[in-house]
């Protein structure tokens, strides 16, 4: 059996298919394309992605179920009644509402190794730990797997190059050209059953997988690290790779993108700061927040440590309901393609969330339904745990909240903006400025005994304009509840 984001003939249950012996099943559930609110993007790109790779399978000789069912369960069982309740192997499940369904089936599986780290292993290491430091996990990981050391020292002498990854955006910069993916008649089929004009911005086959690799090796790369905290009105995806999706559901192994983006560093191809930079964000991050889920447990994604229980917010749902144009920048990115880069996702709408209180479950479930690259095992520990600090620091020690000031020096967002990122009270004040101090405010006594937060209450308890702030901040979360702010 292959699910939708086991899509690989080289890892995984197919790692040991024989096309003689073995039958391909994918189920495309109504469930899942009806059960919850789904981005259409997303949804076209993951269901055209199966149906490509069930075509894959048949050309390489496999007898071939795609199955269109209510529920997974149903799928599987009526390829049971057809050919007999034959022995059914999968890969392990990537979350755990998967893993339940798979035992309830009786369902044998075998390691999902679409990712570096067996979850033993991480385990393993998470037991060990007082704090859960990605950094340490990556070192370990760079030794590891014998990436970008030399012995167990990192070339070039440094682990981490952060320090040279966070210029502002440039001006007058030139990026480079996307690549575009041209629609077959599966796409097409595909967009018209979901009622959904595909973009052509995201492969949905191995090939593509591959074609956007080298594209991104080719003309990315470099520019990568530095600017990779940045964000423009002029260009959405900067330097990023948009390779997320791809890895997420199999056409890439993660492998072969390290080993690519370090083979670029090996010919002079690429600077160091932004080959380290890139190979964290998947030997380290990526690795990291899959170990994390499952360690964490099932009950995790229930936090709300802060008792953050606003609705979530207008915007969210329709860009047009706020005059914030970093907010509705973002959101309109979102709605027309599924996918922003990481600091828009954690310094724009996970920031928003964290301090105008949203309910983490209900941000969650929109982060979750509306990105491309979205599963349970990336967004539960991102937004619990990162974006909104809804664990009560098990995962990060200090919450991300960030007012006015960081999104003026680090996007472009401001400029023409109805808000003033300098002021904090009055009409024209910055929201993002007003929420920070609030923030900080309301929740005073829970990071008093916080010493990566001690910093920002004294300059809480500096603030002569405290009680107008107040009064500013009331009116700026009514207006935000209401969509005109």
């Amino acid at each position: 059996m292959a699910a939708f984001d086991h899509l690989n003939f080289d890892h995984g249950a197919m790692a040991a298919a024989n096309p003689q012996t073995d039958l391909v099943v994918l189920v495309e559930s109504k469930r899942m394309l009806t059960g919850r609110n789904w981005h259409k993007e997303r949804l076209f790109f993951m269901v055209s992605s199966a149906r490509h790779f069930a075509q894959a399978a048949r050309e390489r000789g496999f007898t071939v179920e795609y199955v269109q069912a209510p529920t997974t369960p149903d799928g599987i069982k009526s390829v049971w009644a057809k050919h007999g309740q034959l022995d059914t192997v999968a890969a392990e499940a990537s979350s755990f509402e998967q893993a339940r369904q798979f035992g309830a089936l009786g369902i044998k599986t075998v390691e999902n190794d679409l990712f570096l780290t067996p979850r033993q292993l991480f385990a393993g290491w998470a037991e060990k730990q007082k704090s859960f430091v990605m950094e340490n996990f990556y070192r370990l990981q760079r030794v590891r797997l014998g990436l970008l050391v030399e012995g167990d020292k990192p070339v070039e002498g440094r682990w981490n190059f952060d320090e040279d990854n966070r210029l502002p955006p440039p001006k007058n910069y030139v990026w480079p050209p996307r690549l575009l993916h041209e629609r077959d008649e599966i796409d097409l089929a595909v967009a018209a059953q979901l009622g959904h004009t595909a973009t052509d911005l995201w492969a949905t086959t191995r090939a593509g997988a591959l074609q956007a690799l080298n594209h991104f090796i080719e003309h990315n790369l470099a520019g990568f690290g530095p600017l990779e905290d940045a964000s423009t009105n002029d260009d959405w995806s900067l330097h990023h790779s948009l390779l997320s999706p791809y890895i997420n559901v199999g056409l890439l192994h993660p492998r072969e993108v390290v080993d690519a983006a370090v083979a670029a560093y090996d010919r002079g191809e690429a600077p160091i700061q932004s080959v380290e930079a890139f190979v964290r964000q998947i030997i380290g991050w990526r690795e990291y927040i899959n170990g994390m889920y499952w360690f964490l447990g099932e009950g995790y994604e229930q936090g709300n440590g802060l008792r953050a229980n606003r609705k979530l917010l207008p915007v969210f749902t329709d860009s047009s309901k706020s005059r914030m144009n970093c907010v509705s920048s973002v959101v309109s990115d979102v709605e027309k393609r599924a996918w922003v880069h990481h600091i828009p996702r954690l310094m724009i709408l996970s920031n928003l969330a964290l301090i105008t209180g949203v309910n983490p479950q209900e941000f969650l479930d929109w982060m979750r339904e509306n990105f491309i690259d979205a599963s349970q095992w990336v967004m539960v520990p991102n937004v619990i745990g990162m974006g909104v600090h809804a664990d009560g620091g098990r995962l990060m020690t200090k919450p991300y909240a960030a007012g006015g000031a960081y999104i003026n020096r680090m996007t472009q967002y401001c400029k023409g903006c109805a808000f003033d990122p300098k002021l904090r009270v009055g009409e024209n004040a910055c929201p993002f400025t007003t929420l920070y101090w609030d923030f900080l405010d309301r929740h005073r006594e829970a990071f008093a005994k916080n010493h990566r937060m001690g910093q920002q209450l004294m300059g809480l308890n500096r603030l002569s304009d405290l009680p107008e702030l107040r009064v500013r901040a009331a009116e700026v979360l009514e207006g935000l509840e209401k969509g005109l702010v």
